[in-house]
C-alpha cells in the first residue's frame, strides 16, 4: 500500500490537518478514492476528469510544478459529489488535485481566472448513462 500513498504537505483545503493520503482504486474506472491515512472517516471520490471532460486543461505553474517535484510524469484528479438522482452529480474542475506518481507528492490546485467552477455535470450532455432494468 505504501505505493499509493501521496504526502499533501499542505493539506487539502479545509483539511489542512491532513497530510498523508491514499489513492484507492475502486476497480471501476476512471473512479478511485482519496483516503486520509490519519483519518479513517475523511475520504473523497475522485474521477479522472479527462473522461468526461476530453478538453480539460490548465497550466501549472513553474513554482507548482517545482514543489510538487515534477519533471514529466503527473496525474490529475477531481474530487466528485454524488446526488441523487446519478445524473446530478457534479465534478470540481477549479481545483484538480495534481499528483506526482514518482515522488509521491500532491496537491489541491485552485485555478484562479478560470472558467471552470466547483459544480460542473459529471454527466455532460456528450455522455449517456446506460442503465440495466430489472
Amino acid at each position: 500500500m505504501e505505493e499509493q500513498i501521496y504526502q499533501f504537505d499542505k493539506g487539502l483545503p479545509g483539511f489542512e490537518e491532513y497530510r498523508k493520503f491514499a489513492l484507492l482504486d475502486m476497480g471501476e474506472e476512471p473512479f478511485s478514492y482519496l483516503q486520509s491515512i490519519d483519518d479513517m472517516n475523511v475520504s473523497f471520490m475522485l474521477v479522472n476528469p479527462f473522461v468526461f471532460y476530453p478538453d480539460y486543461e490548465f497550466e501549472l505553474s513553474d513554482p507548482e510544478a517545482a514543489e510538487l517535484g515534477i519533471d514529466d510524469q503527473v496525474s490529475v484528479r477531481n474530487m466528485v459529489t454524488i446526488q441523487e438522482p446519478l445524473e446530478q452529480s457534479t465534478i470540481n474542475l477549479l481545483a484538480p488535485l495534481v499528483l506526482n506518481p514518482v515522488k509521491r507528492t500532491a496537491k489541491q490546485i485552485v485555478l484562479h481566472q478560470s472558467s471552470y467552477q466547483t459544480r460542473h455535470l459529471l454527466l455532460n450532455s456528450s455522455l449517456s448513462i446506460h442503465r440495466k432494468e430489472k
